[in-house]
């Protein structure tokens, strides 16, 4: 097999299978961190502790938190038509999701390191008859070995950044190849779909953005109520999915309001969770109260800084707080997932760096249902300004919502183009019950 693949995937290979020696010490490093679950591991060896369920098998792979939720309103459809589903990530944070709320009789694994006896091992035990990737994370080896079996490969919600396209030409041969091994994308948006074309997929499509057609993200009335009658009639700022760096600019945007709104509270839900007691030394750092959620510490008058370094919990977030700034922005990110605060009623800041989610955020801009922040002296401004404006608020979030309402129906048109791969695995399965 490697001898037929360009240059560089036969580099890429034989390098991977080479550090697979080094793979107990980098996961024991992670398990440190916090970033795998040691009882765990061996799925990422592609050891699995859980049956082959009988009969046709899709497996659903997206990377993170944000990727499986995208997918969540698409399984549960599949699922209701009787498909047998598994679902891959890579974060622990994105495996605590799947626990919650993936449909009963689906199954979660961790995705294998990518390395290539790894990946096989993983195969063998699990044969799908389906794969269906989301978005753009496309490990070489995971690719190749499927391709080799010949099953169906699909990019469902594909997406392709300018700096991903930029980069991706640079090692252009390598790409060509593993596009060219995928039976159809369904790209996000036109541009994304161009840029795939370019980088040479034989046959692409444009559904939309899955991310648009999920539903709000839930919230338990219990949490929700305790956390309404603790903030009271306070005022109430928020920033959601930070990254390093933006914490301290919405810190100093409420040392600079808290005079002019006496009571103000800060809520802070940094975009990976452990990072959450980093947030909390900030705070205190620049002499302000904080509590942290994950330990129960109590959010009281006395706090000004609560940070929200919980897993699923952003629905609570978006019904409390009436102004939110979405994170990933300020720096050079990419920008988080405005969708579900304007679904939930938020006015929405977000800084200049957004190409994750461009044109829903210049959708958002032009129906004014969102205003872009360039740093810290320009969020306190806008900050204050919704706080003290509470119509012009209440009209950027309708804006907000009227608008990610009106640019949905991925789903149904991803699940138009499955349809002839759903109809010949239901085939199968009749032929063999």
């Amino acid at each position: 097999m490697s001898a037929r693949l360009p240059a560089a995937l036969r580099a890429y290979r034989a390098l991977s299978s080479a550090a697979a020696a080094l793979a107990p010490m980098v996961l024991a490093q992670r398990v440190k961190r916090g970033k795998e679950q040691r009882e765990r591991l061996p799925e990422r060896h592609g050891i699995a502790r859980v049956a082959r369920p009988n009969g046709p098998l899709i497996w659903l792979h997206g990377a993170s938190v944000g990727e499986l939720l995208a997918v969540l309103p698409l399984i549960e459809r599949l699922r209701a038509r009787g498909m047998n589903l598994l679902v891959t990530s890579g974060t622990v944070t994105s495996g605590e999701l799947a626990g919650q709320r993936l449909p009963r009789g689906v199954i979660h694994q961790f995705v294998p390191l990518d390395v290539p006896r790894y990946v096989r091992r993983f195969l063998d035990h699990w044969r799908p008859d389906l794969v269906l990737l989301v978005e753009a994370d496309l490990w070489p080896n995971m690719i190749v070995e499927t391709s080799a079996r010949s099953v169906p490969l699909i990019l469902i919600n594909a997406r392709v950044s300018e700096r991903s396209f930029r980069r991706w030409n640079y090692l252009r041969s390598a790409i060509v190849d593993l596009l060219r091994r995928f039976d159809l994308c369904l790209a996000g948006t036109l541009a994304d779909a161009e840029r795939l074309t370019a980088l040479g997929a034989p046959r692409v499509e444009t559904a939309g953005n899955l991310k648009l057609d999920v539903p709000a993200p839930p919230a338990d009335d219990k949490n929700l109520m305790q956390l309404k009658d603790a903030i009271a009639l306070r005022p109430l700022i928020a920033a959601a999915s930070t990254h390093p760096g933006e914490e301290s600019a919405v810190i100093a945007a409420h040392q600079r309001l808290r005079g002019n709104f006496p009571g103000l509270l800060t809520i802070i839900a940094p975009r990976h969770p452990e990072r959450g007691p980093a947030v909390v030394e900030l705070a205190a750092a620049a002499g302000l109260k904080a509590a942290l959620r994950s330990r129960g510490e109590r959010l009281d008058a006395a706090t000004e800084i609560y940070v929200a370094d919980t897993v699923g919990e952003l629905g609570l977030l978006y019904r409390l707080a009436p102004v939110v700034f979405i994170g990933g922005s300020l720096i050079k990110h990419g920008g988080q997932n405005p969708i579900e605060a304007a679904k939930l009623g938020a006015a929405i800041l977000h800084g200049p760096n957004v190409a994750n989610f461009a044109e829903i955020y210049e959708a958002l801009d032009t129906a004014h249902g969102a205003e872009v922040v360039v740093d810290a002296n320009r969020l306190t401004a806008a900050f204050g300004a919704w706080l003290s404006d509470g119509a012009a608020r209440k009209r950027a979030a309708d804006a907000a919502k009227q608008t990610v309402d009106s640019l949905g129906g991925a789903l149904d048109r991803t699940l138009q183009s499955l349809e002839p791969y759903l109809m010949q695995l239901q085939l199968r399965g009749r032929t063999h019950a």
